[in-house]
């Protein structure tokens, strides 16, 4: 009896509640018209940078191909989390299912590593663009661009399956409440029953350890691209500087965040709650309007679009 008690405990979890952003009604309200206003925003802005950089013919280049991916990332990682909350907002009922926390926590991993590894991908254009010009087309042909993509998506989907590794073992026999509103493995880990204080410190450390290599290693690639400049004539820094500000500006906007959960040793819930905004909401509202705003043919090709 006492057995299948236990057994009946762990199989006891089939679904999630997400407490959500606040729990006055006013201020859902307002979040609900902020986040959906964001939202339809989002989906427009990268949508227009991705049909632009297809249908015009002048930006079929490796940085434009590349930027385009970065917008449809953007887009899949807002339309995983944001559509959720604002039904959960309009009824009321913030709830989800085990396995579609599961899949949640599997995309958005896939998502941020894939996201991350792009970015990489667009350093090395940025620097083969700027400090080998000549050989900028050999280096940067159609099939290397198509071979760096691919990766980034591999490397995604095996950093993703080599998290959710990590906690299939985990049983759930009781709390269900996720104080966000969307799933990720820091507050997955912390609803499981027994003892997951190592487990909670692998897992994070392993995305925490991700982000903030990639992070110095995109900081340090951009310092040495201005370097390079720099020695070579003083006069082409402000101009590599300009070229270059829009990527910087969007590796911090993308990795602040994600350093800050996974390594920060204990952030407070509202601290949880901006980042994953300024993530889901904000970052990739911005993204398109960053790399459009500053470059002109970007403007020229929306404008003809």
């Amino acid at each position: 009896k006492d057995k299948s008690m236990s057994i009946t405990n762990y199989s006891m979890v089939s679904e999630f509640v997400f407490l959500g952003l606040s729990d006055s009604r006013p201020m859902q309200h307002f979040i609900l018209s902020w986040s959906t206003i964001s939202y339809i925003s989002i989906v427009l802005g990268n949508l227009l940078v991705v049909f632009t950089v297809t249908f015009d013919s002048h930006l079929h280049s490796p940085m434009y191909f590349l930027l385009a991916n970065l917008s449809f990332m953007d887009l899949c990682f807002s339309t995983l989390t944001v559509p959720k909350m604002l039904s959960g907002l309009y009824s009321g009922k913030n709830i989800i299912s085990f396995q579609g926390c599961v899949i949640q926590i599997f995309i958005l991993h896939v998502l941020g590593a894939s996201e991350m590894m792009l970015l990489i991908a667009m350093a090395l254009d940025r620097y083969v663009a700027i400090c080998k010009p000549l050989n900028y087309l050999t280096i940067m042909s159609p099939q290397m661009c198509i071979w760096l993509l691919v990766s980034a998506w591999v490397i995604g989907i095996i950093h993703s399956g080599f998290q959710l590794a990590f906690v299939a073992h985990l049983h759930f026999c009781g709390p269900n409440e996720i104080d966000s509103f969307y799933c990720d493995l820091p507050w997955f880990i912390k609803l499981a029953c027994g003892d997951t204080y190592k487990l909670e410190f692998i897992v994070t450390a392993n995305s925490g350890i991700v982000s903030m290599g990639t992070f110095f290693l995109l900081i340090f690639s951009y310092m040495f691209i201005l370097v390079t400049v720099w020695k070579r004539s003083s006069s082409g820094l402000s101009k590599a500087f300009s070229t270059l500000s829009a990527h910087i500006t969007v590796v911090v906007l993308f990795f602040g965040p994600c350093i800050v959960v996974y390594m920060w040793p204990c952030p407070t819930v509202p601290v949880d709650k901006f980042l994953a905004i300024l993530d889901f909401l904000i970052t990739p509202l911005l993204n398109p309007a960053i790399y459009t705003l500053r470059n002109k043919d970007m403007k020229m090709a929306v404008k003809k679009l």
